[in-house]
């Protein structure tokens, strides 16, 4: 059995990481068509936004005053560590593929894990797992979709 504060920190890391270098990467693309952008942005997140959400996590679990520190810094190192792999993983598919193609295979494989860590989520507290999947993945494909528009747009205001 997974600790609560592991399973807190890990599932954080995870989503957060799978969506938030998904959006970047599509962004990024869609605004610079760069592959050393995309390369950069996700090193970035890796590092930067994993170590902010860890961060976000451990005030979050400390003010609600019913931890222990031991159970804090699980969780903290948990988010960061997920956070930091489920990013860092993304930069395999641009070094791999042309970038149009690792974009493609970035949100394939990122809505995969999305979607399996969703069902487990849901099978475990006894709600509709379909469901559950369907309403992360909405979020996601929303992350996504504004993501690349939003590229567009800077791309067609600084052309």
């Amino acid at each position: 059995m997974i600790k609560e504060s592991f399973r807190t920190g890990f599932s954080f890391g995870l989503i957060s990481g799978i969506i938030t270098t998904l959006g970047l990467m599509v962004g990024l693309h869609s605004g610079t068509h760069s592959k050393l952008a995309v390369i950069g942005g996700i090193l970035t997140i890796a590092v930067a936004d994993a170590l902010s959400d860890a961060l976000g996590i451990h005030i979050s679990e400390e003010s609600e005053a019913k931890h222990t520190a031991k159970e804090v810094w699980e969780a903290t190192f948990a988010t960061f560590l997920a956070k930091f792999f489920f990013a860092a993983v993304f930069i395999f598919p641009v070094l791999v593929f042309n970038l149009n193609s690792a974009i493609i295979t970035s949100i394939i494989f990122g809505l995969i894990l999305l979607g399996i860590l969703s069902f487990y989520i849901a099978k475990n507290q006894n709600l509709n797992p379909w469901r559950a999947v369907f309403e992360h993945l909405i979020v996601a494909l929303l992350v996504i979709i504004f993501a690349h528009f939003i590229g567009d747009l800077i791309s067609a205001k600084f052309e």
